[in-house]
């Protein structure tokens, strides 16, 4: 099938890591099932997994490395795909690029795996993409920077868009406003870019970045940046991470007296937040998926009976309540499996069926996937949530 080539976008933070995956790496082993001359019809149907179990994005890859066992404990117990058996393979990056990168060439070469979920977090999901457009091999990050799939031809996510998510967050403060916002980001490639988009989309709504401060994910002080957001007499706060970074920023941020709203991004959609925020969560909003208000949603919310069962079958499974990244995996689990069903395990076959994902009810949104559109979620999948008395509540704008 012919297709207009498409850029392969690496930044310079993941170059190495990518360089040392591709050493010992022999493109005859590219691609799944039978090692890239046809995919086999026989035998077991292996998806392989590389998740941050380990490291700053264990809060991410744990309840995802749980959601992805008990759903393949499932499937198996109701016959797998099409009769086969799927043997689910998961390998820990430790939350580092290099990590995903070597993760990865072992799925490819050594268990030849027909499809790869994950990486947690942006910077291992953009480690891991050269490897697999090279290998040919469907793969569907739990990530959310754009930039994983931008013109990509192999790689999707379920993660909603960073764009859209500042979408909603500069809406909301237009409409109380707001013109000016100070950013304290995540370092890594989560936050790369995300002072870019907000002069961009602040534009369109009059609202100006006065300053932007970063931090590592392994961070514990944030005095620096907090003291430098409160000279910058904005309006309002951003502070952009992850769990428990973000949370501990947060902390810094009501300690020190900023005293301005804070806005928080979708890597806090976890009660983990209120652990490292403590009591200074109150009041923070945050745009996420409906998975942590599910028992807020009217009746007739088209992806309410999902979200409900996912959350009892989690919970029965692991005696606490799934986080949204937990429904991310979920989303990416079920996406794929459908697509083999429907396709097989050949990889370009594969390919075409995840793209041809249409008005799929997930827990992270409703899914239409294009080739244009890797993703497949507008911001209708996300509604404002805000912290009250240490849970996440649907915000009324």
């Amino acid at each position: 099938m012919h297709r207009a080539q498409r850029r392969l976008l690496v930044p310079a933070a993941v170059a190495a890591s990518i360089a040392l995956a591709f050493t010992g790496c022999s493109s005859s082993n590219f691609g799944g099932g039978d090692g890239g001359d046809g995919a086999s019809e026989e035998g077991p149907i292996k998806i392989g997994a590389v998740l941050d179990i380990t490291g700053v994005g264990a809060n991410l890859g744990v309840p995802e490395q749980n959601t992805l066992n008990m759903l393949s404990e499932q499937l198996n117990e109701d016959g797998g795909i099409n009769g086969r058996e799927v043997e689910l393979i998961i390998k820990d990056n430790q939350s580092t690029e290099d990590g995903a990168a070597k993760a990865t060439t072992e799925l490819i070469e050594n268990e030849q795996v027909d499809l790869i979920i994950g990486a947690s977090r942006t910077g291992p999901s953009l480690a891991m993409r050269p490897l697999v457009e090279a290998a040919q091999l469907p793969t569907i990050s739990v990530a959310a920077n754009a930039a994983i799939v931008d013109g990509s031809e192999w790689v999707f996510k379920t993660a909603q868009n960073d764009v859209v998510v500042l979408e909603r967050i500069l809406d909301d403060a237009e409409s109380k406003g707001y013109t000016k916002v100070a950013l304290a980001r995540d370092a890594t490639g989560f936050g790369e870019g995300i002072a870019e988009i907000i002069t961009e989309l602040g534009a369109e709504r009059g609202i100006t970045l006065t300053a932007t401060e970063s931090f590592e994910p392994n961070a514990t002080d944030f005095t620096a940046q907090m003291t430098n957001l409160r000279a910058a007499d904005a309006d309002f706060v951003i502070i952009w991470g992850i769990t428990p970074s973000a949370g501990l920023a947060q902390a810094a941020y009501v300690q020190i007296g900023v005293g301005k709203p804070v806005y928080q991004s979708h890597g806090v959609a976890n009660n983990a937040f209120f652990e490292a925020a403590g009591d200074a969560a109150e009041g923070v909003i945050a745009p996420m998926g409906r998975l942590l208000v599910a028992d807020q949603l009217d009746a007739d919310d088209p992806q309410k009976e999902v979200i409900d069962q996912f959350i009892a079958d989690y919970t029965e499974a692991f005696d606490s309540a799934p986080s949204s990244f937990a429904g991310h995996a979920y989303d990416a689990w079920k996406i794929g499996v459908a697509a083999i069903e429907e396709a097989g395990t050949d990889p370009e076959d594969l390919r075409d069926a995840i793209e041809a994902t249409s008005d799929f009810v997930g827990i992270s949104g409703i899914f239409t996937v294009t080739p244009e559109n890797h993703s497949g979620l507008t911001a209708d999948a996300l509604i404002l949530a805000i912290a009250e008395g240490g849970r996440w509540n649907l915000y009324e704008e």
